[in-house]
């Protein structure tokens, strides 16, 4: 299975997001081509900020595996995961991330790797995808801007 592949079960996932009125983030962990978690962000679904689509596929592929240790696995995903997202990744000890697009206003995953003392240090790779997960995010947040302007007047 291709990388562009693997990005797509990750562009579904936020796809489903985007239609449930989450922010459109899709996550995908597959240890070689084996797919063993898919989540999407359910953040205001949960009523938990902590919600993200990483930290449930992570959470999801650990119990799955059995261990909280992904040493052998990847995570695909449609941005570029946050601080708490890219700490999630160190400590699972994911071999790879792989991310469509990129966070402009907090690069945390490069930020993060950046900083001496990590006890893990995955290989991050941004990588054109198979959806327009930029231009998603961006939709998304102009109908809710839109709508709240709606809403306030």
């Amino acid at each position: 299975m291709t990388d562009s592949e693997k990005l797509m079960v990750a562009c579904r996932q936020a796809a489903k997001a985007y239609k449930a009125g989450e922010i459109p983030i899709g996550a995908a962990v597959f240890c070689g081509d084996n797919l063993v978690a898919v989540a999407r962000n359910r953040i205001s679904e949960q009523k938990d900020p902590t919600a993200h689509a990483e930290l449930l596929a992570i959470r999801e592929a650990a119990g799955i595996i059995g261990n909280e240790r992904l040493t052998d696995c990847e995570l695909f995903t449609t941005l570029e995961p946050c601080m708490m997202c890219s700490g999630a990744i160190i400590f699972a000890r994911l071999k790879r991330v792989v991310y469509i697009a990129r966070d402009e206003k907090l690069p945390a995953m490069r930020n993060l790797l950046m900083l001496p003392g990590h006890n893990h240090y995955p290989a991050i790779e941004q990588q054109a995808g198979p959806c327009r997960a930029s231009l998603l995010l961006s939709r998304f947040f102009r109908e809710r801007r839109r709508k709240r302007k709606l809403d306030s007047a």
